[in-house]
């Protein structure tokens, strides 16, 4: 698929960055207890700053001057990442950027939202960005992403506290839409490596969403690709982007995401699903379960 992004969703990225910042931001500098666990393995603060870490990063990414990183030590770290090691970069990040205040976090990532709106206000979307594990991605993607992050690690948060905290469908679908589908289009680089046999076999899913551009994804040898919806998938998927986003990303489980009707799947080897998640996989942080806060 050519690399693109339409206007309408280059508009809603910036749109959805600043308003999920700033909810984001009110989130975590209203939270009673920063060091309450927000997951398995983060409090609350340390949650914000991982948040903040990528904000940083992406701001540098953007600016694209040849200054050095906002967060020392993390470039070399950049080139070896994969889905599998992931979290021993997470943990080098959160060790070299150690501010846990949550006032300090909170302006620091409205800041950085600021300073990416204004250095991207007349940007190309499409313009390829180096990302981690030697993948690539446009800069709308980098927008979308940085959503993601805080619309997931949110719900961690508020999931915590016991308060809600709505994931618009329109914002979610920017994961799909413009990181997702813009990083197949570039290169994924060595990200989605994984250890193991590779499987020979070529699984396409036709994905359905009325938020999302029309896409089938395919895997074959380890690799993904996506091409335009064809004829005869070997399953369709048709979801809710919060749902799809929470359960790839081990907030919500198959089941539940199937049971709570934000997940369908028929064709004619729907059976296959499972494979082609086991290729088709993003970074989880085990989470501290929660049941308030919801997807729309």
């Amino acid at each position: 698929m050519a690399v693109t992004v339409p206007h309408d969703q280059w508009t809603l990225a910036r749109t959805a960055l600043k308003e999920t910042g700033d909810r984001f931001a009110d989130l975590v500098t209203g939270a009673s207890d920063p060091g309450a666990m927000a997951t398995k393995e983060w409090t609350v603060a340390e949650t914000a700053a991982h948040v903040v870490v990528i904000s940083r990063l992406y701001t540098a990414m953007v600016r694209a001057d040849g200054s050095p990183p906002p967060i020392g030590g993390l470039e070399a770290a950049f080139a070896p990442v994969t889905i599998e090691n992931i979290g021993l970069f997470n943990d080098l990040s959160l060790e070299r950027f150690p501010e846990r205040v949550p006032r300090v976090l909170a302006a620091r990532l409205r800041d950085d939202i600021a300073e990416i709106l204004r250095i991207t206000a007349d940007a190309d979307p499409a313009t390829p960005v180096p990302w981690l594990g030697g993948s690539i991605v446009p800069i709308g993607g980098l927008l979308a992403h940085l959503v993601n992050e805080m619309l997931l690690h949110g719900w961690d948060i508020a999931s915590a506290a016991g308060s809600r905290w709505p994931i618009p469908a329109p914002h979610a679908a920017l994961f799909f839409n413009l990181f997702l589908l813009g990083m197949l289009a570039h290169d994924t680089g060595r990200l989605l490596t994984r250890p193991g046999p590779l499987s020979p076999r070529r699984i396409a899913i036709r994905f359905h969403s009325r938020h999302t551009i029309p896409a089938t994804l395919v895997v074959q040898h380890g690799d993904v690709t996506a091409e335009p919806p064809g004829p005869a998938p070997d399953a369709h998927v048709a979801f809710a982007p919060a749902t799809l986003n929470l359960m790839l990303f081990g907030r919500i489980s198959r089941p539940r995401a199937i049971l709570t009707g934000g997940l369908t799947a028929w064709g004619r080897r729907p059976w296959l699903l499972p494979e082609f998640l086991r290729t088709v996989r993003v970074p989880t942080i085990p989470y501290a379960r929660g049941s308030a806060a919801e997807a729309h």
